[in-house]
């Protein structure tokens, strides 16, 4: 994994990593790691070809209006998201499209008006890893990803990976030993002016198969001691749907079609009755980050 340091030399961190890593049992590099990680999600080429992907379910948050919210989340490559939650009649909508966010919420006047993304929701949706995480094509997105231990998560063997994104920030992903399939990734949010940096953790959960792809039936954000998580419920999935760009421009902009998100008929991926034991996605809204 890396070269041995010369003689009388202080040994690096990542060489020093390496060294408790291989101390710890582990017999895979972080390449290796990544390809049984990608051929456990599908492979590389189903990924690939996967340019558009829409999710719908329920929100449970004990800090909603409701105890479960219906949602529609729309993906569109490189890095385009249409996230609406139905509550009780009233929208709330966060769209980015690659360059620039809205957000909107339904106001006490009855007339809501969307509103730009704060710069600190900003710069977290233009990091996000996209609908495939970071690790798919990692190279191609310009990502360095490292082995740094072999850690105890929930009671299951995972290895940890740092990775470096090409922007510069650094995040860690939680591979699980025997699925090799993601199960926590920490992602650091900046707050606002005055207010420090923070690390959200992400847990994905009940993986099932849509279309030869694995992908977290059940995402949970907000995890720890004392804490109730935000968990977003993935019940169906629809691949390569066509997807025009209106759904990620500024909410209320003029459309020749009316929207139709919540869709009853749509064909769908359906996932089978027993999944396999437990990517890259997105924290429950107004949970302290945009839903990317």
């Amino acid at each position: 994994m890396g070269a041995a340091p010369a003689a009388g030399a202080k040994p690096t961190a990542g060489q020093r990593a390496e060294k408790n890593v291989a101390a710890a049992g582990a017999k895979l590099t972080a390449e290796q790691l990544v390809e049984k990680n990608v051929a456990a999600r599908g492979g590389l080429e189903a990924w690939r070809k996967i340019q558009t992907m829409i999710w719908t379910g329920h929100l449970e948050s004990e800090h909603g209006p409701m105890p479960s919210m219906p949602f529609v989340m729309e993906q569109k490559r490189p890095n385009q998201t249409h996230f609406e939650i139905n509550s009780m009649g009233q929208r709330t909508v966060r769209v980015f499209d690659g360059t620039h966010g809205w957000k909107l919420r339904p106001a006490q006047s009855g007339r809501a008006d969307a509103q730009p993304y704060t710069p600190e929701e900003l710069k977290f949706a233009q990091r996000a890893p996209g609908m495939d995480g970071p690790l798919i094509d990692y190279a191609a997105k310009g990502n360095l990803v490292s082995l740094e231990s072999l850690d105890a998560i929930e009671g299951r063997k995972a290895y940890r990976l740092s990775v470096r994104l090409a922007s510069g920030e650094q995040d860690q992903l939680w591979v699980d030993a025997q699925t090799f399939l993601e199960t926590r990734f920490d992602r650091v949010v900046d707050g606002a002016a005055g207010v420090p940096r923070r690390v959200v953790s992400i847990f994905y959960r009940d993986y099932k198969t849509f279309e030869g792809v694995q992908i977290p039936s059940v995402i949970e954000t907000g995890t720890g001691p004392g804490h109730t998580p935000d968990k977003m419920v993935i019940e169906r999935v629809v691949l390569n749907a066509p997807l025009d760009e209106w759904a990620f421009s500024r909410p209320g902009s003029p459309h020749p079609r009316k929207s139709a998100r919540f869709p009853t008929g749509a064909p769908e991926a359906r996932a089978p009755m027993t999944p396999p034991p437990p990517t890259s996605t997105p924290p429950v809204p107004d949970s302290g980050s945009p839903p990317q």
